[in-house]
């Protein structure tokens, strides 16, 4: 949908969302809603357009000067919303800080050497081996003040893990097209235009104002009512009714997110479950098991009401290194599910804590409740621990879990971005920052390093099957859907739904 360009003037926008952003600080949590909401006060060196092209945001040019080293030209002129002058200071800053403790984006920094600064506006960014998907990698990597961040001791990342927070959680000073007016954590957040952005905003809108309405039901009927002009996710079962109301509409497509369940594979015994002395997701029989005992048509039929679709893979359509081919699931078989588990040494099943959240993905409580039903068919008990996302992410990125659900956007819309976070062998560098079942094959590993550098196209994408191919041998994770966007808009309200569930306020007009 097309943007309308309209006059300035003092139009605002309210926009209710199930789930909160958990912080102002762009490094504390690699989560869309988050990465959605202060990309509007924040900017990456390189963005995206609304086809999802990459376009020069902080940087105006970029190119690999020698196998290992990107060059970044930036952009003169630009300045934080305090009026400080951005230089390559905050370049070298932002990414030293985005790679340190406490940050959640070290899966984006973790193949990065050495960051040099060349001059006050050029930058050269050294990788540890050739990386030519380097500049779709940072489009979600934002760029912070050095001055303001050492001035407001807030140098290091909010640690989601360990609940510390500093004036990076609710202040902001980004370069981006809005500004923070006012931080209310789980109430209300607003944003202004910024009125000496460097750059032209499309969209007429002067407020935004974002609050998070996690019941469903209350969420629809704020838009129906007109409290607010837009909600996301609209509930599936209330599409028609928000079509038909005359005064809103329900803006959707398909989303690049992945939804999937994660087991821990690494423990010698499960921290949630009765078994003791062992962990039996470390035989592939029981994920396997697990895999064919979830029906995941009856979850695309009953709770996304068709709007999901089921998936063998990690990655779906639109993402690079989605073969169709390759994307065929176990079969629904609750008996071979049992017959597996009794081979395993576990003929009556065995109980094992589920964590979840119930506001952050399209009826992510409900998904986790028909896993348990169809988990309960083959005589396992899932003590299902469905919470919101502000205690459920600081949990699950402890790896204070033994199964969970989560949901992941590759942000390079490339398939590296999934096997560095997701697949690869954990380290302290943050490969596999978000492996949180701790999965490991080496081979992967080999082979994800090889997609990173390999640039004949047809060679990367059979190391990308092969890499795949391992995974699902593995049963390494154990994927669900992808799930459809669904967003509800008053008809004076114009935007731009992107594939990656991201809502660029620049974008919006209201008439």
């Amino acid at each position: 949908m097309g943007a309308l360009v309209g006059s300035v003037s003092a139009q605002t926008v309210r926009i209710g969302n199930q789930g909160d952003a958990l912080s102002m600080d762009p490094h504390s949590l690699n989560e869309t809603t988050q990465l959605s909401v202060v990309g509007n006060v924040y900017e990456p060196l390189v963005g995206r357009d609304q086809n999802l092209k990459l376009s020069p945001r902080l940087a105006t040019a970029w190119k690999q000067i020698s196998p290992n080293v990107w060059r970044f030209e930036l952009r003169k002129g630009v300045k934080f919303h305090d009026g400080k002058a951005f230089t390559a200071d905050d370049v070298l800053f932002s990414l030293a800080r985005g790679a340190g403790e406490g940050s959640d984006m070290r899966s984006y920094t973790n193949d990065i050497k050495e960051v040099r600064k060349v001059n006050e506006h050029t930058v050269d960014i050294e990788t540890k081996a050739p990386f030519p998907i380097l500049p779709d990698v940072l489009t979600f990597f934002y760029v912070m003040s050095k001055q303001w961040s050492e001035e407001n001791q807030a140098t290091r990342p909010v640690d989601r893990r360990k609940g510390i927070e500093n004036a990076a959680s609710f202040r902001a000073n980004g370069t981006g097209p809005y500004r923070l007016r006012e931080r209310q954590p789980n109430v209300k957040t607003t944003f202004v235009r910024n009125g000496s952005y460097w750059g032209k905003i499309e969209g007429n809108v002067v407020n935004v104002e974002y609050t998070p309405i996690g019941n469903d039901s209350t969420r629809v009927a704020a838009l129906l009512s007109g409290q607010v002009d837009v909600i996301e996710p609209v509930p599936v079962q209330d599409v028609a009714r928000i079509n038909a109301s005359g005064k809103t509409k329900v803006l959707q497509g398909p989303e690049l997110r992945t939804i999937f369940l994660g087991m821990d594979q690494k423990r010698d015994e499960l921290l949630y479950s009765n078994v003791k002395g062992k962990n039996p997701f470390k035989d592939k029989r029981v994920r396997q098991a697990f895999f064919q005992a979830i029906d995941i048509n009856g979850i695309q039929r009953s709770v996304m009401r068709g709007a999901s679709r089921p998936t063998a893979l990690m990655v779906g359509p639109g993402i690079n290194g989605h073969f169709a081919e390759m994307d065929k699931r176990l079969p629904h078989d609750t008996e071979a599910a049992k017959k597996l588990l009794a081979e395993a040494g576990y003929p009556n099943g065995f109980e094992v804590a589920m964590n979840c959240p119930n506001d952050r993905y399209v009826n992510d409580g409900e998904i986790c409740q028909a896993v348990s039903a169809g988990l309960a068919k083959i005589g396992v008990t899932v003590k299902l621990q469905a919470e919101t996302k502000g205690t459920y992410f600081p949990k699950i990125l402890k790896r204070d879990t033994s199964f969970y659900l989560l949901g992941w956007t590759p942000s390079t819309y490339d398939a590296h971005n999934v096997l560095n976070a997701i697949m690869r062998c954990v380290d302290d560098k943050g490969s596999g920052q978000f492996n949180l079942g701790s999965y490991c094959n080496p081979k992967v590993d080999e082979l994800t390093a090889a997609i990173q550098s390999e640039t004949d196209q047809a060679k990367r994408n059979d190391l990308i099957k092969q890499a795949f191919q391992l995974h699902a041998d593995d049963i390494g994770h154990l994927p669900l859907h992808q799930q459809a966007l669904a967003w509800g808009v008053a008809n004076n309200v114009s935007l731009v739904q992107l594939a990656d569930n991201v809502m660029p306020f620049r974008y919006m007009n209201v008439k």
